[in-house]
């Protein structure tokens, strides 16, 4: 686990789904101007998340592209299973417990786990303190009753 000077972000899925919490976090990562890259564990979720960012909301969608695609280069979001940075994402989303391995380049990592999944919980914790054993930068933030995400630690 390399983390160079990546900020590494545990977000503590308890209220929402993935699929609503993602959309809320890449928006916000794309209005800052960066790129981001959603590295999930197989090819199916990829897939899956390739039709939910085009309909998660009737009025919006989050522009993207899946890895293997021609312009994976040009993409301001790409989903992949890939550890390289085809895109140049500044921001780092690891997913279903995607490991944080190759962070060099990142400005942000952001581990999203599922606080009901004992599994999920289990391995952010030995995430947490693996990084934590190698100095990374860490952060955790919580899910808020109503709505949003605060900062524990």
């Amino acid at each position: 686990m390399a983390n160079g000077a990546c900020e590494v972000c545990f977000y503590h899925l308890e209220r929402t789904s993935l699929e609503h919490a993602l959309p809320e976090l890449l928006d916000k990562t794309l209005a800052k101007g960066w790129r981001a890259s959603v590295r999930a564990r197989s090819p199916e979720r990829v897939e899956h998340l390739d039709g939910w960012l085009w309909s998660y909301r009737d009025d919006s969608f989050l522009p993207h592209g899946v890895e293997g695609e021609a312009d994976m280069a040009r993409q301001p979001i790409l989903l992949t299973t890939q550890i390289d940075n085809a895109n140049q994402a500044q921001a780092l989303f690891l997913i279903d417990g995607a490991e944080p391995v190759a962070l060099d380049g990142y400005s942000r990592c952001l581990i999203l786990f599922d606080g009901k999944d004992d599994e999920q919980l289990a391995l952010a914790r030995q995430q947490w303190k693996a990084l934590k054993d190698e100095g990374a930068a860490l952060s955790y933030w919580q899910q808020r009753d109503q709505g949003g995400w605060e900062k524990q630690a």
